[in-house]
């Protein structure tokens, strides 16, 4: 499978090798870009050629995606995990301060580490990722948010590889996927999926990232107890915050924007019309629009 952009298989001291894609001057400003699931440095094919114009761009395969490594167990796909790969690679290119930028399970990255190592990133660029208080506090309180949650549940059911197995990788990205973007240019985009989701181990890795993940998403007739941290002071983003989001996302509703401004006191908000969850490519002029405004 051949790919637009070369990458550089890079051994971080996390204990993992990424695939990395790096473009633009390696002097200038860093900016990594982080993709969620199910995809993989491709989520940024329009955008890595317009900010390598002004920063140094690192989009890796993140662990467990496409060909990077797949540790065993889910204990390795805790949050801090691919937190600390993201801070490895900035340490291996010489950067003490970066640009971060997150896609779906790369903004909850770039959100944790935005929360827990503010030290290290000047700028956050957030596109279809909820704040991580807003998202557990509407799988609670908001109807539609939770029943529009459940597929975590069944991400995280262990038979789903089976599942998937018996219907075929192809037939279960076709239900599963196509309906949460512009279907032709997902289309475009298959034989690129389908090899990364074939590579030995990469379906039990990527739905590790779910299953490793603390978020309680309760029954549609659950009423679990409430943890105290939803109606407690939480912590303030400390940097300047582009939050882009695809109003058309059925996976993550508009609530996710209600309230952020408490919690990201220099926000900017772009809320783009014409696109759902996959943005990134469904509208890249607006997205990259967005970025280079508020890089300057």
């Amino acid at each position: 499978m051949t790919d637009a952009f070369p990458q550089a298989r890079i051994a971080l001291p996390t204990g993992v090798a990424l695939d990395v894609v790096t473009a633009g001057d390696p002097t200038a400003p860093a900016i990594i870009l982080l993709h969620g699931f199910p995809e993989s440095h491709r989520t940024w094919r329009h955008q890595i050629p317009a900010l390598a114009e002004t920063h140094f761009v690192i989009a890796p395969d993140q662990r467990g995606f496409a060909r990077s490594d797949k540790p065993l167990g889910v204990e390795n796909y805790t949050p801090d995990k691919p937190v600390a790969d993201l801070l490895a690679l900035a340490d291996h290119f010489g950067k003490a301060r970066i640009t971060l930028v997150g896609h779906d399970w790369g903004g909850a990255i770039a959100w944790a580490a935005a929360l827990n190592h503010a030290d290290r990133i000047d700028r956050l660029i957030i596109v279809n990722a909820p704040h991580p208080l807003i998202f557990q506090r509407t799988l609670f309180d908001d109807p539609g948010q939770r029943s529009a949650s459940q597929y975590i549940s069944a991400f995280r059911n262990p038979e789903t590889e089976a599942r998937i197995a018996a219907k075929g990788v192809e037939a279960y990205f076709a239900q599963t996927f196509v309906g949460h973007g512009d279907p032709v240019a997902m289309a475009a985009e298959m034989p690129h999926y389908l090899d990364q989701w074939t590579q030995p181990g990469a379906l039990t890795a990527m739905l590790n990232w779910y299953r490793a993940s603390a978020l309680i998403v309760p029954a549609m007739d659950e009423e679990p107890a409430r943890p105290a941290f939803l109606d407690a002071p939480f912590p303030p983003i400390a940097m300047p915050v582009l939050v882009i989001w695809g109003m058309g996302d059925n996976a993550l509703l508009p609530c996710q924007l209600e309230g952020l401004d408490a919690l990201v006191p220099d926000l900017t908000l772009v809320r783009v019309a014409e696109a759902g969850h996959f943005v990134t490519w469904e509208a890249p002029g607006a997205v990259n629009a967005a970025m280079r405004a508020f890089l300057g």
